[in-house]
Formats: structure tokens, C-alpha cells, sequence
């Protein structure tokens, strides 16, 4: 009987010791945060596969810092994150959308010279209804000087992070994450509660079948987003029309783009002036993790990972997918402002 040698199992664990491997100089921090990373989404699916089933689900009866109603399984989500980052002596500071202000690391432990930025359950208004929802992450280097980490080290343009990832708890749970080398995702085994590598070097199609966007809101878009919108649904006779398929929870949409194809717009519109998305703690993770997928992130105007932060909560609007057609969103909303008028 012949054996295929080709069947060697790995974990996101050997993956991850294996990349940094081929830097000599690396200091090991940046892979204990995403094995850290990779042990509070196995946590947070835990929950979430449970959530009908226990005392987690609805709200909690306070609003974040963005006005919203948080859920339970938010702040349970926030705090496994919190704690499973926060003593490890490799952060000197995280800012969590739940959160108004940063977070320092605990005076008892040891600070280091990266900073994480988390979204700790996008779309958890659906969790009620049984649709995926996901965790986002953003890492980058201190760039103060001292013990603590500030403002400063959080509103770092985009193209600064040093990795970046997102979880998607659905089906089955994915862990896709970046450091500059291309985009991998692993799929949690349940059964010896291991992410398996299931998707090495992901690539997003040039151009893409899906169109994700939210029509609710068309009466209040500008004229150069309604004629883009009529472009991507093949409308002016111009391209092929695209799939409408929206979820509603941005992990969700954004990870069935990156594997078939398409793009996800959340464009400015007359109740949200300045976009809803949060740049630090969804943008910007996104684009960097769909620009090493070969795709492409703008605000409309302007390449995401070149923006500077301004707020620790700036809002953006979003096109992101496959590289073709943002750059039809780029050619079309030219000359726009990125603000709604």
C-alpha cells in the first residue's frame, strides 16, 4: 500500500512558531499575541455555540461608548479578550470598541511594545438569530516612549499594523489572520479543540460575484454612490450585475467575499455623515488583511490604510473586496468627498 507523505496536521500553534522561524531576529512577542489571540476565540466560541442554551444572550442593559445597546455576550466577549491579553508583558496598552477610553495593561504585570486595537463581537445584535458573528484584531508597535502606552501609539495609519485578524463564529469557527506574509486562515477542531490550518495563502478573486450592501439606506446616498451601486448590479449596461448578498455582520459578509469574490460597501449616507464603520477597530484590519489577499480597502476617496487617525472611534466608510471592482468605486466616487453632502 502506498501512504501520501503530504497529510501532516497543522496547528495554528506549529504554524505560527513555524513563520516566525524564518526571521531570526524576531523577539517571539508578536506570536505569543496571537496564540493569546487564538485561546480567547476557542473561549468566546465556546459561548457562542452555547449562547441559546444559557444565560448570555440579549443586552445588558448599558450602552458602549458608540451609543449602542451592549450585549451580554459582548462584554463577556471584551473581558475574555482583556484577560487573556493582559499579562502576558507584550502590550503596553489595547483599546476595545467597547470601551470609550484605552485600556492599560495592570500596574502588577509587565508592559510591552505592541499595542491591541479589538472589535470583540461584531454583529452580536444577530447572535438572537443565529447569524455568524466574529472578533476583529489589530496589532501595532508602540511608537512612545515610556512605560505606558498612549492615544498617541493607537491612531496609527492603517499600513503600521504589524498583523491583523478576525474570527468568525459560525458553522464552524475561522481564525484568519495576517503579519505581512499573506493571509491564512485555520478551522477550529472541536473535537481536540485545535485551529487546523484549512486555507494557507488565501487570495480574493480580482473580480468578485458578491455585492454586499445595505439597500435601506438608498434614499439616503449621494448620487455618485447610487450610480455606482447601478453599476455593480449591471443596471447601466456597463459589467455583468453582481449577487446581492448582505448579512449584516461584517465579519460575516466580509469573509464570504474574501473566498468567493466581491465587495462590501458601507458608503456615507445622510444618517451617518462621516460613515458608521469604526476605522482602528474594523477598517483598517480588514483592509490590511484584504489588500495581502490581493484585494483592495478605500474610503471612497482614499486608500484606507493611508488614513490617519484622528479619534480613537473615528467612524469611515468602506469599500472593500476584490481589487477590480473597489477600483470602479474609486473611479466613480473620484472628485467626491468621502463625507456626506
Amino acid at each position: 500500500m502506498v501512504h501520501n507523505t503530504d497529510t501532516s496536521v497543522v496547528t495554528i500553534e506549529r504554524f505560527i512558531i513555524e513563520q516566525e522561524a524564518l526571521h531570526p531576529h524576531a523577539s517571539g512577542d508578536l506570536s505569543g499575541i496571537l496564540r493569546d489571540l487564538a485561546l480567547a476565540a476557542k473561549m468566546i466560541a465556546s459561548k457562542v455555540r452555547r449562547a441559546g442554551l444559557v444565560d448570555i444572550l440579549g443586552t445588558a442593559g448599558s450602552e458602549n461608548v458608540q451609543g449602542e445597546m451592549q450585549q451580554k455576550l459582548d462584554l463577556f466577549a471584551h473581558e475574555t479578550i482583556f484577560k487573556a491579553m493582559d499579562h502576558g508583558g507584550r502590550l503596553c496598552a489595547m483599546a476595545s470598541e467597547e470601551v470609550e477610553h484605552l485600556i492599560p495593561i495592570p500596574e502588577q504585570f509587565k508592559r510591552g511594545k505592541y499595542v491591541l486595537l479589538f472589535d470583540p463581537l461584531d454583529g452580536s445584535s444577530n447572535i438572537d438569530v443565529n447569524v455568524p458573528v466574529g472578533t476583529i484584531f489589530s496589532v501595532v508597535r508602540r511608537v512612545t516612549k515610556g512605560d505606558h502606552g498612549t492615544i498617541d501609539d493607537m491612531l496609527q495609519p492603517g499600513r503600521k499594523q504589524v498583523a491583523a485578524g478576525y474570527v468568525v463564529y459560525g458553522s464552524s469557527t475561522m481564525f484568519v489572520y495576517t503579519t505581512g506574509q499573506g493571509v491564512h486562515g485555520f478551522t477550529l477542531d472541536p473535537s481536540i479543540g485545535e485551529f487546523l490550518l484549512s486555507h494557507p495563502d488565501m487570495k480574493i478573486p480580482a473580480h468578485g460575484r458578491y455585492l454586499s450592501v445595505n439597500d435601506a439606506y438608498e434614499q439616503h446616498w449621494t448620487e455618485p454612490v447610487r450610480a455606482l451601486m447601478r453599476r455593480y448590479r449591471g443596471l447601466d449596461g456597463k459589467r455583468d450585475a453582481m449577487n446581492v448578498r448582505y448579512i449584516g455582520s461584517l465579519v460575516a459578509d466580509f469573509h464570504r467575499n474574501l473566498l468567493g469574490g466581491g465587495v462590501f460597501a458601507y458608503p456615507v449616507n445622510a444618517k451617518s455623515p462621516s460613515g458608521k464603520l469604526r476605522l482602528l477597530y474594523e477598517c483598517n484590519p480588514l483592509a490590511l488583511i484584504c489588500e495581502q489577499a490581493g484585494g483592495a480597502a478605500i474610503d471612497g476617496v482614499h486608500r484606507l490604510l493611508d488614513v490617519k487617525p484622528t479619534e480613537l472611534h473615528q467612524r469611515s466608510p468602506l469599500y472593500i473586496g476584490s481589487k477590480a471592482d473597489v477600483d470602479i468605486a474609486l473611479q466613480m466616487l473620484a472628485g467626491t468627498t468621502n463625507r456626506h453632502t
